[in-house]
């Protein structure tokens, strides 16, 4: 009852606006006078914790994602989308998804994603015919596939924290990433013509062969950034902690000598932001470290186990209950607090039921999806509005609709189908 009264503490600060890192800290010293925690030995745990090589690659991650920004390697990468499919029935709309895509194999966030993609791309596609605010939606909807798509520092979080390997939790969100893509490019192409006209570009045929052209060369040392990320990883030549590194230095040069868009006083400002993003994200895992100590030594994981299958004791349901309670939670707290917290709470409670922990990373991540963008709280989607300047009441349908018809059914699959997420970590030897 304590530990339930602390998780209720912690959303209720929450959604009070309390700093997360703070409420976080509040609900720790909430617990270590109730359970008579030794605040020296849990401290020492939570700093033990922390000194992990993997979470190395966080900071770095995060860089990158800023130094895309500041770099001119998200608008190259949107231009060469959009010259490709652009000019096709919905192509815009597609443009905006696969963009949002391509910069996750990247940054592997969702906030720098809106800012990015969402500032280069909302006024484009209001002059096509898409209402701002249902560009706003498909933004919030479509940079989530920054947490699916490798790298992605809420799978790294979920490794370190339920001690799986980064790896294969990078591999297992790869599937549902995909579907997600394409159910969001189908949608889109749906609403075009129905929920409102798209304008199509005109263009010569010439024109729009040297366009292309242009494009691609302009996009290269971009497009390279993914393969050597990705290809880096799964062909063994570099860790994903190494693999940030080559990102936040391949971004680095291509930002200052290749597109020469990146200045002094530009990149100043993006690694002061990103130490300001990583300190934030350092407070909120420490807290939960901590948390997390407590909770297991006092049998919480192992109590709400036995209590959930003694009320439930078909594994379907369990799976269902607890997909329901992870959406529910990521509407009123931000991803960090539901991957470091809540899903470490059920995990023993999943694999009870027969899931796979590095499948439970994939379904955690496409909770995500759905809760950032689920009101009240919806970080992601206020995010896209202010980007795309649209009103949060008009914004909500749409995105309510893209969550329901598309992200809704790719977690329901990536639930019972457990091979979309194992079958490639079992391939590449993860597991």
């Amino acid at each position: 009852m304590d530990a339930l009264f602390g998780v209720g503490l912690l959303l209720v600060m929450m959604v009070l606006g309390v700093p997360v890192a703070w409420s976080f800290a509040t609900v720790l010293a909430y617990l270590t006078v109730i359970y008579d925690v030794n605040l020296d030995t849990i401290m020492m745990q939570g700093y033990r914790s922390l000194d992990s090589v993997v979470l190395i690659a966080l900071p770095l991650f995060v860089l990158t994602g800023y130094l895309m920004q500041g770099g001119g390697i998200a608008r190259r990468l949107v231009e060469f989308i959009e010259v490709m499919i652009g000019k096709r029935r919905g192509g815009m709309g597609a443009s905006m998804v696969l963009a949002s895509g391509i910069f996750g194999a990247i940054a592997g966030t969702a906030t720098a994603a809106v800012a990015s993609i969402g500032t280069i791309m909302v006024g484009p596609l209001e002059k096509r015919g898409y209402p701002r605010h249902y560009s706003s939606a498909l933004l919030g909807i479509s940079s989530l596939l920054g947490i699916l798509i490798p790298p992605s520092i809420t799978m790294i979080l979920f490794a370190v924290v339920t001690r799986q390997s980064v790896a294969a939790c990078f591999a297992a969100s790869i599937g549902p990433a995909v579907l997600l893509i394409i159910g969001l490019i189908a949608a889109n192409r749906f609403s075009v013509g129905r929920v409102f006209q798209e304008t199509l570009a005109s263009a010569a045929d010439g024109q729009a062969q040297e366009s292309k052209r242009r494009a691609t060369l302009r996009a290269l040392p971009a497009l390279s950034l993914p393969l050597i990320i990705l290809g880096g990883i799964y062909g063994g030549v570099f860790t994903p902690t190494e693999a940030a590194a080559v990102a936040a230095v391949c971004a680095m040069l291509i930002g200052f000598f290749v597109y020469r868009d990146l200045t002094a006083r530009i990149f100043a400002r993006n690694v002061v932001a990103a130490a300001e993003t990583t300190g934030t994200v350092i407070l909120i895992l420490l807290f939960s470290f901590m948390i997390g100590r407590i909770l297991a030594s006092e049998g919480i994981p192992r109590d709400l186990t036995e209590w959930v299958t003694a009320m439930v004791d078909n594994p379907l349901l369990i799976l269902v209950s607890v997909n329901l309670v992870l959406i529910l939670a990521g509407m009123i707290i931000d991803d960090v607090s539901v991957t470091v917290v809540v899903a470490p709470l059920f995990m023993p409670l999943m694999m009870e039921a027969g899931m796979h922990p590095v499948h439970f990373a994939s379904v955690v991540a496409c909770s995500v999806v759905i809760g950032a963008n689920s009101p009240p709280v919806a970080p992601i989607l206020y995010m896209a509005c202010r980007i795309g300047k649209a009103s949060i009441h008009r914004t909500v349908g749409p995105a309510v609709a893209l969550m329901v018809f598309v992200a809704l059914p790719v977690m329901v699959v990536t639930t019972f189908v457990p091979e979309l997420s194992l079958a490639l970590p079992r391939l590449l030897g993860f597991l």
